[in-house]
């Protein structure tokens, strides 16, 4: 039950998952610290022998907070949208991403190859991230910089698409979700890891526009930049993500479409402001 003794670890609980052993008590004993932590119960069906509607009849006396999600393709600005949207609402931010460039990262230090689908899957998993006050640390330093980075983020794309990593980096991104709320940017946001989500916004702009935005940014930070490279590598980045054949990046159906590529940040994080009121109003009804 080795699961069972780290989420309790130093008396504290911390989310983890937890393994039934075929055991109906289990399952149910320990869903009860959903209550104050994250909580995954592997092989949740083994209630099937007592209470087989178990988890249904825990879900109705249970309530997620509320989810904005904003999905979009690279540098469309959505994790500045997104974080701005989380403060004004005084909701928790988690940049989906970053956890993706923070594998890619964490694999290269290490060495491992980022097409080696297990062994990144075993770094993803044991992850060592922290989001403080607009800082990304990594086993405790900072790394803003470096997971910003076109080598980083080519590999945080890579090793996106396989299934292994997303799985082993669903279960922590879903932990981000607690009162009063949560903003999550990503590609999937709305469609696999919150697909309940009460606001799935689907933000994107042109090729152009955003090669543009990241050009500026660049030669803003001092680093050097050839605009048709960054063009051609985001054009070629959409294809990428866009076809593959895990989560691929797409507009769901429920979502908004919010297109930036003429208007402001402080114009889209008011457009997303006033489609979060009005979906709270619908919910109130």
């Amino acid at each position: 039950m080795s699961e069972g003794r780290e989420a309790f670890a130093g008396g504290a609980l911390r989310s983890a998952a937890i393994d039934t052993y075929d055991d109906h008590r289990m399952a149910m004993c320990f869903s009860l610290a959903a209550f104050g932590t994250p909580l995954r119960i592997n092989d949740p069906n083994c209630v099937a022998k007592t209470f087989p509607d178990y988890f249904a009849r825990f879900a109705a006396v249970t309530q997620a907070a509320p989810v904005i999600a904003i999905d979009g393709p690279s540098a469309s600005g959505k994790g500045t949208v997104a974080a701005r949207v989380a403060a004004a609402l005084g909701y928790a931010y988690l940049d989906s991403g970053a956890l993706y460039r923070l594998t890619a990262l964490a694999a290269r230090d290490a060495g491992v190859d980022w097409a080696n689908e297990a062994a990144v899957a075993a770094i993803a998993a044991q992850l060592d991230v922290q989001f403080l006050e607009g800082d990304v640390y990594l086993q405790g330093v900072t790394v803003n910089e470096a997971i910003r980075s076109e080598e980083i983020s080519a590999g945080s794309s890579q090793v996106a698409a396989l299934p292994a990593v997303r799985e082993a980096l669903l279960f922590r991104q879903r932990a981000f979700n607690a009162a009063p709320g949560l903003v999550g940017d990503g590609r999937d946001m709305g469609s696999v890891v919150f697909p309940q989500a009460a606001l799935k916004i689907f933000l994107t702009a042109t090729a152009e526009a955003r090669a543009e935005r990241r050009y500026k940014q660049l030669i803003e930070k001092g680093f050097s930049a050839n605009l048709p490279r960054l063009l051609l590598d985001l054009q070629q980045r959409d294809a990428r993500d866009s076809g593959r054949s895990v989560a691929p990046l797409r507009q769901e159906a429920d979502a908004r479409l919010l297109d930036t590529t003429d208007m402001t940040i402080e114009a889209a994080v008011n457009q997303v402001l006033q489609w979060h009121r009005e979906a709270n109003k619908t919910a109130s009804r």
